[in-house]
């Protein structure tokens, strides 16, 4: 164990190695369900510990199990006290932001993702201003986040959350709320979205080795992701461009390194996520463990890399990288 990590840190590792946590019925109004990317179609909580927040997925069965009293939690490990933090209420799937899929559904067949089985709902313009005005109510609502799959082509995917960005920004009447953007790249897709209103993107390399990305990506194309990115740098700036990038399915440590070296020498932040196996992908593809102290290192290594390159995370206004639910984020859990 590095003894130089902060004790809630290690703990909020450890948590997201573990996956989640069983929970009782006191939680269930505080559920949130996903329903974009690996995690789409479960249910989760959100824990402040300690001043770290972390999303714990809710699980049937796990050597952690979660109790609440008032908006306090307390989590126990195999029986004995673990940790115990502040319950953090979702506004629309994350804390402090209405975080929106508008399409749930996707033409693309990546083996971690179950969005491809689940055909999920395809959100009306009217359903998404409706999730943005319940989260204009919050007092503490700082940002909107708008992700899609792709329902019928990229080029038509990216035009209707363009025009979406434009009737929040008409929703929003001048206040002052910013607005990122996560769909598949297209030519011209920064500049549609920047035109929009959106003031950040996110384009998903999903994982940093070649060999293994033609295996788990079928039919899109690396190259053209990191070449979008670049350009998307361009057009927003530094420290407002990003980039999921998965662990756990089969890549080496070194090869993550270099491949955030890569990105952020371009100025994209890569967002490091622990690859979680999903029932409906279940034979499709290997998951393998992911440590807490893989999620550590990996962490400090991106540290020590975007400050190599000038970024700074706590710059990002929308999305992930402010959330920090997920991750190991730098600038915000290690320095």
């Amino acid at each position: 164990m590095d003894t130089g990590i902060d004790t809630a840190v290690r703990k909020k590792a450890e948590l997201i190695e573990a996956g989640g946590v069983t929970v009782d019925s006191s939680f269930d109004p505080f559920k949130s369900r996903s329903t974009a990317g690996p995690g789409a179609g479960l249910e989760s909580i959100f824990v402040d510990i300690g001043g770290h927040r972390v999303r714990l997925g809710v699980r049937p069965s796990s050597r952690f199990s979660a109790t609440l009293r008032d908006d306090t939690v307390t989590i126990s490990a195999d029986g004995s006290f673990y940790a115990r933090g502040r319950l953090e209420q979702a506004i629309a799937h994350c804390p402090r932001q209405v975080y929106i899929t508008v399409s749930e559904k996707c033409i693309f067949d990546c083996r971690f993702c179950p969005v491809p089985k689940l055909q999920g709902k395809i959100k009306t313009d009217e359903e998404v201003l409706s999730l943005v005005r319940d989260g204009m109510k919050c007092p503490d609502l700082t940002a909107i986040s708008i992700t899609s799959g792709v329902w019928r082509t990229p080029e038509e995917e990216v035009e209707k959350v363009a025009r979406l960005v434009r009737l929040i920004r008409k929703e929003l009447d001048g206040r002052d709320v910013p607005i990122g953007v996560s769909v598949y790249a297209t030519a011209d897709s920064s500049e549609q979205l920047k035109e929009a209103g959106a003031v950040e993107v996110k384009y998903n390399v999903e994982t940093l080795d070649r060999e293994l990305f033609e295996k788990v990506c079928p039919g899109l194309s690396f190259d053209h992701i990191v070449d979008a990115l670049e350009h998307a740098v361009a057009v927003f700036g530094k420290n407002h461009v990003f980039s999921n990038v998965l662990i756990g399915m089969g890549e080496t440590d070194e090869t993550v390194v270099k491949g955030m070296e890569m990105l952020a020498s371009k100025g994209v932040i890569p967002v490091l996520r622990k690859t979680s196996p999903h029932p409906l992908r279940a034979g499709e593809i290997y998951i393998e463990p992911v440590t807490a102290d893989r999620l550590l290192k990996l962490a400090a290594e991106e540290c020590r890399i975007l400050k190599k390159f000038g970024l700074d995370p706590t710059k990002a206004l929308t999305g992930c990288v402010p959330c920090t639910g997920c991750d190991i984020t730098p600038g915000h859990d290690l320095y």
